[in-house]
């Protein structure tokens, strides 16, 4: 069997890793598998399996055109047409979607070329909510439904895929529910229940959705010995962590500067990925850091810590939770979206209110073994993720 995965990136960031490990359990069960993507280099390990679509010329155009004209995903004409006459020569039995949206193909003449092939089981697993709505990839933060009719004077123009003139939200939401619609045998693949739930009130609700959590690596993610505190000289304190791959508002950044004036001195705050202009933003109270050298040290910092904050307002899952769960450490989350699904009432709290006085609040009646995190953890175990992958893709 042939399988033919499409995504942003191939081996870098969250959804190019979902590709690289599914690709080897799929073909340590016999598949053939392409990666096809749009953005950067495949990892050195895939590359003979890789098929780069378009080029980085390619990419900053059509992020230039989105950006005037409000037309993210359908650009990309050109580069599209030479890899559908690839894909043709490849002829999969089986198309695999990821990421579509970051500048690099045009989804109408994808979705052309996928109609025009019925026996092609489709498989599309969605990381946000980009697929059905007019422009954003989020939008719970704004309280927008408009997806659940039609987007139109879209609030959201200058979040990602950023645009500076036109509205297109209307024009766009009707081309990708007209493009996306009357595909046989697609079924999509949500990682949270909070995800499929917007999925089955949106345009897509035709189609069959499972929800299959995003694994982590349980033999990288686990209780370390670790050093990190000596280093940075916080012996005598109790680490509140938190980590972003981006730092901004909906994911809490200002929540732990106003928790840092109401936390106890027991008590040091530690924030990773933060950017050199939010370092200087940063109270003393607050230990910045811009990047770890490698997954170990990050592995040290979650195993060092006391507990685990999310105070994101906006996630499709919460990996980073899973991966403090791993370490033995506690997490503290707020109740919003896809994060509360995470941990079990024995390795976290879900906050009632979303603020930092209820974080300080929750730190009081913290009282979590870290044999019930790890416990917890084991149940997003890549391994088993991949398998549930496999049963869709032999279904």
């Amino acid at each position: 069997m042939k399988v033919l995965m499409i995504n942003s990136v191939c081996g870098f960031g969250s959804t190019g890793r979902i590709c690289t490990d599914l690709s080897d359990v799929l073909m340590e069960n016999g598949y053939e598998v392409k990666i096809a993507y749009g953005r950067g280099n495949a990892l050195k390990k895939y590359q003979k399996i890789s098929y780069r679509i378009g080029n980085n010329l390619g990419v900053k155009i059509n992020g230039l055109k989105a950006r005037l004209f409000d037309n993210e995903g359908f650009n990309a004409k050109t580069a599209t047409r030479k890899f559908l006459q690839w894909a043709d020569s490849f002829n999969p039995d089986i198309l695999h979607l990821h990421n579509l949206h970051g500048y690099y193909i045009n989804v109408e003449l994808l979705f052309n070329w996928i109609k025009s092939r019925p026996n092609m089981k489709v498989i599309w697993t969605l990381h946000d909510c980009w697929a059905f709505t007019g422009h954003c990839s989020h939008f719970d933060f704004a309280g927008c439904e408009k997806y659940k009719t039609q987007c139109y004077n879209c609030s959201q123009k200058c979040e990602y895929p950023k645009t500076l003139l036109f509205d297109r939200s209307s024009k766009n939401y009707l081309e990708k529910k007209r493009s996306f619609l009357g595909v046989k045998n697609l079924e999509i693949i949500t990682p949270s229940n909070w995800l499929k739930e917007k999925v089955e009130s949106s345009f897509l609700k035709e189609y069959k959705v499972t929800t299959i959590n995003n694994g982590i690596d349980l033999s990288v993610f686990k209780p370390t010995e670790s050093k990190f505190k000596e280093r940075q000289g916080l012996q005598d304190k109790k680490i509140v962590l938190g980590i972003a791959s981006v730092w901004t508002k909906r994911k809490g950044f200002y929540d732990f500067i106003a928790l840092s004036k109401i936390l106890p001195n027991e008590y040091k705050i530690v924030l990773v990925s933060v950017n050199k202009k939010q370092l200087k933003l940063l109270p003393k109270e607050i230990l910045g850091i811009e990047k770890t050298n490698g997954i170990n040290e990050l592995v040290e910092i979650y195993s060092s810590s006391y507990v685990f904050v999310n105070p994101s307002l906006e996630e499709t899952m919460g990996l980073t939770t899973v991966e403090a769960l791993a370490c033995g450490t506690p997490v503290i989350v707020y109740n919003k979206t896809a994060v509360p699904e995470v941990p079990n009432e024995k390795s976290g709290i879900v906050l009632k209110e979303n603020n930092p006085k209820a974080i300080l609040d929750a730190l009081g009646k913290l009282n979590i073994n870290s044999e019930d995190c790890i416990a917890r953890a084991k149940e997003f175990d890549k391994k088993i993720k991949y398998k549930e992958y496999l049963s869709v893709y032999e279904g």
